[in-house]
């Protein structure tokens, strides 16, 4: 059986049409990034408008994406400044609750949701809504004690007298930059190390 003569340039024809892309793409792929950045995702959006300057340099979208791009980059700068203002201050009075439970009780709590409602209205959380990572624990387990005569015996202490307390940035790993830096807090004072 023999095909007809204009199969074989449809057949062409119709591969051609669909290994190619739909020009309103860079558009639309724009108008997705600028809906991204009004609902706050301006990472994801600067991403995409990186993706479309990479992909579609003579594009009209990508002079948008470009010009859109630095004015991000601004937005994303001094949203991470905001959360970090936030999570100091999260962590302030995180550590305030600390110190009033322990003048109360005697010892920091098992858990920071020990200081809910009595001493913090919830349990502190990062800008990112992540939950702190806090660690008490007790500094000298075993402690002399001296009696009356002087002699000295030894008596285990369980009172916990110290803590961590630490935010692994927005991507809950240790190490990072930027977003994704490490903070750690031990009893109340801020520690710059490279890892915990």
């Amino acid at each position: 059986m023999k095909r007809p003569a204009f199969a074989a340039p449809a057949l062409l024809l119709l591969l051609a049409a669909c290994a190619s892309e739909d020009p309103r793409l860079p558009q639309q792929l724009y108008e997705e990034a600028v809906k991204l950045s009004r609902d706050g995702k301006l990472l994801e959006a600067k991403a995409l408008m990186d993706q479309i300057i990479s992909r579609y340099p003579e594009s009209t979208a990508a002079g948008k994406a470009r010009d859109d791009g630095f004015r991000l980059e601004l937005s994303i700068k001094q949203d991470q400044q905001e959360r970090q203002r936030l999570l100091k201050a999260s962590i302030r009075r995180a550590t305030d609750a600390l110190e009033r439970y322990r003048a109360k009780y005697g010892e920091y709590p098992a858990s920071l949701n020990a200081l809910v409602p009595d001493f913090i209205e919830q349990a502190p959380a990062t800008p990112w809504g992540h939950p702190f990572f806090y660690r008490p624990f007790v500094a000298n387990p075993i402690e002399d004690v001296r009696d009356r005569r002087g002699n000295i015996s030894q008596r285990f202490n369980t009172k916990r007298d110290r803590y961590h307390l630490a935010c692994l940035g927005i991507d809950l790993k240790p190490g990072g930059t930027d977003p994704a830096a490490d903070t750690l807090v031990v009893n109340g004072e801020f520690h710059k190390e490279a890892t915990f």
